[in-house]
């Protein structure tokens, strides 16, 4: 819900309950006989680019953008900001940091790649550089561009991977799936794929017993989207051979979960 202010423990993933899980996991093996696989433009902040001094930031007034990261930095390490300072920022720009997808959008284009849940002071400042923003005027004038709607397909693809990434904890590779379901109704919830694919995997998912789901791996994350764009109605899925699919295991129960709920 947008505007709806509350705190987030900075030990854990803003977004879902659980954390993350261990590097490992069952559910990332594909049947023996398959092969690996793993609109328009969003506009600038705040007008025309706003010159500094020049430097290695001189598209942007580098104290204003300085200022805004010494308010959320960690109070331990002054050159990160993780979850609290997140938070923070979201409270200033109105946004609720555990629901608004734009969250999100924001720190991918900042760039925030280096370390899960947490964005460095370089990779703000070089953010605040690349999109001309230094003040919090700024930065909420830029809010409506962080519309997942502006985003041509291959820059989709590069956010989904991301969110991925930046909600797992430390080294670990896979997320808990009830993280995933949140995290799938928050990326997808758009004509990206059907709402029909979507509820119907977020239901195998939130149903299914089997242990080795418990963790979802980035694998079959991105599958999931590259499968239900491939199929997107129970049509389509007439055409799906699981034989000769490279698909991960994980899409192919998911499809006999289908065929079962079809014939009931």
């Amino acid at each position: 819900m947008p505007g709806k202010k509350r705190k987030a423990d900075s030990s854990s993933s803003m977004w879902g309950s659980s954390t993350s899980s261990s590097s490992s996991s069952p559910s990332s093996s594909r049947r023996s006989n398959k092969q690996s696989s793993s609109s328009r433009r969003g506009g600038g902040g705040g007008g025309g680019a706003h010159q500094g001094n020049g430097g290695a930031y001189p598209y942007i007034n580098e104290d204003g953008a300085g200022k805004l990261f010494e308010e959320i930095c960690d109070e331990d390490d002054p050159n990160v900001a993780g979850m609290e300072g997140i938070c923070k920022l979201c409270e200033q720009l109105n946004l609720d940091p555990l629901e608004d997808i734009r969250v999100l959008v924001l720190l991918h284009k900042l760039g925030a790649n280096k370390k899960p849940a947490e964005i460095s002071k370089e990779e703000w400042m070089k953010g605040c550089n690349k999109l001309r923003l230094d003040s919090i005027d700024k930065f909420t004038n830029f809010l409506p561009a962080l519309d997942t709607g502006f985003m041509e397909q291959g820059e989709f693809k590069e956010f989904y991977k991301f969110c991925f990434q930046f909600n797992r904890q430390g080294t670990h590779k896979t997320l808990e799936k009830d993280l995933v379901v949140a995290l799938l109704k928050m990326c997808l919830n758009n004509d990206r794929i059907t709402s029909y694919r979507l509820d119907t995997f977020c239901e195998f998912l939130e149903t299914t017993t089997d242990e080795s789901y418990s963790k979802i791996t980035l694998d079959q994350w991105r599958s999931f989207l590259d499968f239900s764009q491939e199929f997107p109605d129970e049509g389509s899925l007439m055409g799906y051979d699981e034989s000769e699919s490279a698909w991960p295991v994980l899409i192919d129960e998911y499809v006999e979960y289908m065929e079962k709920k079809a014939k009931k």
